[in-house]
């Protein structure tokens, strides 16, 4: 199980939906993918998809700071890989460019290590093949009022018991009110609705708006304000009964760790870009020791292996993003997924994405 082998590729590949969501022009799929190879042949993959770019300077950090630390070592034992790579990258690291190419490069290893095992990394850490609740997301502001609401009815044709739709950023205060007004109207209310402000509003907006849609009885309100202003979301939190849910744009265990302390957070989203498997099983663990649950950002054909495996999972997110990319898509039936018997994380890029030169 020694390492021989790190392959870095850059994709571009085109969205079969492009995503509306009002601040981020995407028109393409632009991803780092990577490869770590044993001498006996073994291949894990990780990916990132950061969004805004980058892909270019984390390619760059991945092979000049963190492949030599690598390259020789064994994979039975990636918890200390990643403890290499922390501590070999203290004075540039702990957020940023340094933490998401540890963590392409940690998906890789467990990856690798399960393929190397033969088993789905669910079952290495000793998870639960069941069904898991998914919600329906990407309601993208950007669609318009008439758009989201036509979004989510078809996420509830397909089985979704809830959706998440977008506010701020296109809309004013009072249009938000209403677009939420409408959703609620038009889905009943036997579905769930997740609001997604990304970071849009300030401390005195969202506890204004909460107060106006709290009759229409959200399941969460996501990320109100900027992901590090801790001392703002335990004010919106002690102002409203809505749960306020964030963590997608914090850095491992301890960027998050003053929203566990407060106890007022009572679902964290931690991304797998900005920690990894590693990181973020240390996060779901220490999270459910303050009371809190788990339902990761993204990419839910790799976190199902998490939310498989820890004590507190609460939902996945699905937006379809990839389903074109995949050998076998992970596609949700009824709004639930469950982890496969494929070994890793059992995803595989078409070969005509994934393969790298010899």
């Amino acid at each position: 199980m020694i390492i021989s082998a790190i392959k870095t590729k850059i994709v571009n590949i085109p969205f079969v939906d492009p995503p509306k969501t009002g601040f981020l022009t995407l028109e393409k799929i632009d991803l780092l993918i990577v490869q770590v190879e044993t001498k006996e042949g073994v291949i894990g993959t990780g990916h990132l998809h950061p969004l805004s770019g980058g892909l270019k300077t984390l390619e760059m950090c991945i092979h000049e700071m963190l492949k030599p630390l690598l390259i020789g070592e064994t994979i039975d034992n990636i918890e200390a890989l990643w403890t290499k790579m922390w501590k070999a990258t203290f004075i540039q690291g702990r957020m940023g460019i340094t933490v998401m190419a540890m963590s392409a490069l940690d998906i890789a290893l467990w990856d690798c290590y399960g393929r190397t095992k033969e088993m789905p990394l669910w079952k290495i850490w000793n998870g639960t093949q069941r069904d898991f609740p998914v919600y329906g997301s990407g309601c993208y502001r950007g669609l318009g009022h008439d758009g989201m609401i036509k979004k989510a009815k078809n996420y509830i044709n397909k089985g979704f018991k809830s959706i998440k739709m977008q506010v701020a950023h296109c809309f004013n205060n009072d249009e938000d009110i209403v677009n939420v007004r409408d959703m609620r109207e038009e889905i009943g209310e036997d579905i769930g609705i997740m609001i997604d402000v990304n970071q849009g509003w300030s401390v005195d907006e969202t506890i204004k708006v909460s107060k106006s849609i709290e009759k229409y009885n959200p399941e969460w309100l996501e990320e109100p304000v900027m992901a590090d202003d801790f001392d703002g979301y335990e004010e919106i939190c002690n102002s409203t009964s809505i749960p306020i849910v964030t963590g997608e744009n914090n850095f491992t265990h301890h960027d998050l760790l003053p929203l566990m302390k407060n106890r007022k957070i009572p679902i964290l989203q931690p991304d797998i870009m900005r920690g990894g498997y590693t990181n973020l099983i240390h996060t779901s663990n220490l999270a459910n020791q303050y009371g809190i649950e788990i339902a990761p950002h993204m990419f839910p054909e790799l976190s199902i292996h998490i939310v498989a495996s820890i004590k507190n999972p609460s939902w996945l997110e699905y937006m379809g993003w990839y389903d074109h990319l995949w050998e076998e898509p992970l596609i949700p039936e009824n709004g639930t997924l469950k982890p496969t018997e494929r070994h890793g994380h059992g995803m595989d890029f078409k070969s005509e994405i994934g393969s790298f030169k010899s």
